[in-house]
């Protein structure tokens, strides 16, 4: 047998192998993929205004806000949701891909059930902040309020208190924090009970409930946190197969849009991200390089990347020629829209700026 047949021998079932190996075996890493865009001026799949607005004027014009989303390997309780080595490579590979460490984009006893779950809160404190801060933006006073965020199973609260009540009043005093209203509940004798006066679906009306004691202190057993008595109604029709809290920013500036006169893009295609606190600032959000190229492949002009992510953003250089502007806080960006809406050449905040 020549020299050539033995190496032949020996090489070709360590491909195999190797081949096997990488279709089979399964590495504790995740990753980060580009997953499409949603115009948020536009309507969902059943034609409803994904800004639907009830008791105030609309004025629905040309020109898109696309919220860009993150297509992120699952998470689970064993490694059955690890990659294969193959899809890994093809991965890193691709330029608008990104691998991370499991550990790093998942925590340890995370699960598919559970991401969504909180996801899906991330969105909805999103959209209140998203519409607080917008109609701010208009010069329109939303007062905060105090709601029921959740119940905790076997306390007095359950049955008589349900998730999204505001709480009004304790005993007739009001409500205007919740460390109020936990003084409220506490300041009272061993298990006297406690009127409340909620809101619930627009109706008003009264609960009285009894605290349990534990460790001293008087409890009904329900998680309160802040939200806004909103002087009209606006919802955000989005798929619930999406959610955290990066659109924000995209959602206050359609809101902003839809409730006022001209086209905030001046009829042009602009896309973004950011988290949005209630002061109007921009925080960072991951998967940047996704989302760029998400939007860059929708068509997008101008893409609006939150100033913490702008290095990353210049690092991927994978904009093609689209433009990056430097987002800050919601009222910057909306200035600097309406200088480019007036001309898509306009000098923006960019992200060299961010340097």
């Amino acid at each position: 047998m020549n020299q050539r047949l033995i190496a032949a021998c020996i090489a070709v079932p360590g491909a195999l192998a190797l081949i096997v190996y990488a279709n089979l075996a399964r590495l504790p890493y995740a990753t980060y993929s580009p997953a499409g865009t949603v115009d948020v001026l536009g309507s969902d799949s059943q034609g409803t205004p994904i800004v639907d607005v009830s008791g105030h004027k609309t004025y629905r014009d040309d020109g898109e806000l696309r919220m860009t989303t993150v297509s992120v390997t699952s998470a689970c309780a064993d490694d059955a949701c690890w990659l294969p080595l193959s899809q890994l490579i093809g991965a890193w590979t691709d330029g608008d891909k990104a691998v991370y460490p499991y550990d790093a984009v998942h925590a340890p006893e995370e699960t598919a059930e559970s991401s969504r779950a909180e996801g899906a809160l991330q969105m909805a404190t999103s959209q209140d902040s998203a519409v607080e801060v917008a109609m701010r933006e208009m010069g329109i006073d939303v007062p905060q309020v105090v709601k029921v965020a959740a119940l905790t199973e076997g306390k007095p609260a359950v049955g008589k208190l349900e998730v999204g009540d505001v709480l009004r009043t304790v005993d007739g005093a009001p409500v205007s924090s919740t460390d109020e209203l936990v003084r409220l509940i506490t300041r009272g004798d061993g298990d006297e009970a406690v009127r409340l006066g909620i809101e619930r679906d627009g109706d008003e009306r009264t609960v009285e409930i009894t605290p349990v004691v534990e460790d001293g202190r008087r409890l009904i057993g329900i998680t309160p946190g802040l939200d806004y008595d909103f002087p009209f109604e606006v919802k955000l029709n989005i798929s619930p197969n999406i959610g955290g809290p990066s659109a924000g920013l995209m959602f206050s500036l359609a809101v902003y849009d839809t409730l006022t006169p001209g086209s905030l893009t001046g009829g042009r295609s602009v896309a973004g991200t950011g988290e949005i606190a209630p002061d109007g600032t921009v925080g960072p959000i991951g998967g940047i390089q996704q989302k760029i190229a998400g939007a860059r492949e929708a068509g997008a002009q101008l893409f609006l990347v939150p100033e913490e992510n702008c290095a990353d953003a210049l690092a991927a250089d994978n904009a093609g020629d689209m433009r990056l502007m430097m987002a800050r806080t919601m009222h910057e960006v909306r200035v600097a829209l309406d200088e480019f809406a007036d001309d898509p050449a306009a000098s923006l905040p960019s992200c060299e700026d961010a340097r």
